[in-house]
């Protein structure tokens, strides 16, 4: 089974890599139409053509291929997770010289290449487990353009949603076009520091034309975005309305005393792909 995963690793990637969920390409042609400056508009077909192109070559979107994280959900009766982090490390390798992916990861300190991707904690691996007998495994490619506008706060809880409101579009300011806008923001709310910016990044896997379920919750999203794209910072920072294709927000309860709130910033090449693994061995993208 750990051959099944590192295969079905390395097609993830490479399909992160290379191709744009449909969801992301299709809020890129949206911005295009409803774009009124020259210049963004311009920025908007440029991306929209690097996409293209891209894609018919099966070439990486972008050349800083990121920092690759995993997003692992493992059934009660699929098989022994113990093997799965030694396969996932092992895809990365494989993809780093097939796809291929940019070198990025270094030693924090002494600012080394490891050369193949895969460091002291790299890839990044998140865990989830629910009854069932299948593996569902998400890739997500994370540049540091837009990692680098990572932000977290501790919030009064008087403060409530309009200083939520605040902290988000003060943050989205300060990044400017350094995240290579037009973004999608990850919003996390409640738990702990840990907790708020775990969920941030875990805001950026759901597809921007899906709002929150919760209704107050979906407004604050929509709020949001309309806030943010109010600011006039445009693609690629130019200028125009298209400065975020969509914002997700995800929480969960937090202690009476505390808000915390996180904000991680997606650039327009938000790069994620899922797969299905079954016990029997079979693999079904989804």
């Amino acid at each position: 089974m750990a051959n099944v995963i590192e295969d079905a690793a390395v097609k993830l990637i490479r399909l992160a890599a290379t191709k744009l969920p449909a969801d992301v390409k299709s809020a890129l042609q949206k911005a295009y139409r409803e774009e009124k400056t020259k210049i963004g508009k311009m920025e908007l077909e440029a991306i929209i053509e690097n996409v293209r192109i891209a894609e018919k070559t099966e070439s990486p979107l972008c050349q800083d291929t990121g920092v690759v994280v995993f997003y692992v959900t493992i059934g009660d009766r699929f098989d022994s997770a113990v093997n799965i982090p030694k396969a996932l490390k092992s895809a990365v390798r494989r993809a780093t010289l097939e796809v291929p992916l940019r070198s990025n990861i270094v030693n924090p300190f002494s600012r080394k290449n490891t050369g193949d991707n895969v460091g002291l904690g790299i890839p990044i691996i998140n865990w989830n487990f629910t009854p069932g007998n299948s593996l569902e495994l998400t890739t997500f490619l994370k540049g540091a353009g837009s990692e680098n506008m990572c932000a977290l706060t501790m919030l009064h809880p008087t403060e409530g949603i309009v200083g939520i409101k605040k902290f988000v579009i003060n943050t989205v300011v300060r990044a400017g076009g350094q995240p290579c806008p037009p973004t999608i923001i990850g919003v996390g709310i409640g738990g702990s520091a840990e907790v708020a910016l775990s969920l941030a990044e875990k805001a950026l896997l759901r597809p921007v034309n899906k709002r929150n379920k919760d209704r107050i919750v979906a407004k604050l999203e929509n709020d949001l975005l309309s806030a943010i794209n109010a600011t006039g910072i445009g693609p690629m920072g130019l200028g125009g309305r298209s400065t975020a294709l969509g914002v997700n927000v995800e929480y969960v309860y937090c202690h009476t005393a505390s808000l915390p709130v996180a904000v991680n910033i997606g650039c327009w090449c938000n790069r994620r792909a899922t797969c299905r693994i079954n016990r029997s061995g079979t693999i079904t993208l989804k």
